[in-house]
């Protein structure tokens, strides 16, 4: 069971949610709250595996107070505006739901909810090194480490070339970021912009890494990673 509290200062909406977080089996709802405050209170008594919350609030907005959580649990945003959906991406919320919101969307949000509380908490060697998941067009995208080809850093973005789709992942997200999810003995940083699935690599020169036909240039600061792979100096 995936307990979870429901925040929105509107009582006919907090009931709505109320009403649907009941009719779906594997949550436990321990309590609600109209405001963040009143939700601050409640998770210091009650802690959660996942929050219902809205943007538009007195005092602290929704997106406000799940970026003062300490501890966050996992996120679902309900609101009216769809305007607020980068900023909650940004903070890897599981979902964004807008106003108003069908039961069958609801139910799509919380399915996600709970395969990712579920991936989080087995702690089998096959779901750590096998795949992770990533927030592609405001959804939770699984990606297979083998299927990772290279990444590339622009920003607060990356794009993640993988062999079974033409076109790259493109990922709301820092590369050293994503790198901290990926296992160190299948990817190397080549460069400040690049990370290299070392399954991948066809050829290295001093200055260049090679896949395939691809060339992507090699960073001072990451020759060292090269040598350590290779055994030689370049």
């Amino acid at each position: 069971m995936l307990r979870c509290i429901a925040i929105d200062d509107e009582p006919l909406a907090l009931h709505l949610l109320t009403d649907y977080i009941r009719k779906v089996p594997f949550l436990d709802l321990v309590s609600t709250a109209g405001d963040a405050f009143e939700a601050a209170k409640s998770l210091q008594e009650k802690p959660v595996d996942l929050i219902f919350i809205d943007i538009q609030m007195p005092g602290l907005t929704g997106l406000q107070f799940i970026q003062s959580l300490a501890k966050r649990p996992m996120v679902i945003i309900i609101t009216a505006y769809k305007k607020f959906a980068p900023e909650g991406f940004d903070l890897d919320v599981v979902d964004y739901l807008v106003k108003p919101v069908g039961l069958d969307r609801f139910m799509k949000a919380c399915n996600k909810a709970q395969e990712l509380y579920e991936l989080r908490t087995n702690k089998t060697p096959l779901v750590e090194s096998d795949f992770f998941f990533v927030n592609v067009d405001y959804s939770l995208v699984k990606v297979v480490f083998s299927d990772i080809v290279w990444i590339e850093g622009s920003g607060d973005y990356v794009k993640i070339h993988v062999k079974s789709a033409p076109k790259p992942l493109l990922v709301r997200t820092s590369a050293k970021t994503l790198e901290s999810e990926l296992p160190a003995e299948r990817f190397l940083r080549i460069h400040k912009s690049y990370i290299v699935a070392v399954a991948s690599i066809t050829a290295i020169r001093k200055n260049s890494v090679f896949i395939g036909e691809m060339e992507l240039p090699v960073g001072e600061t990451y020759r060292d990673a090269l040598r350590q792979l290779t055994g030689r100096d370049l």
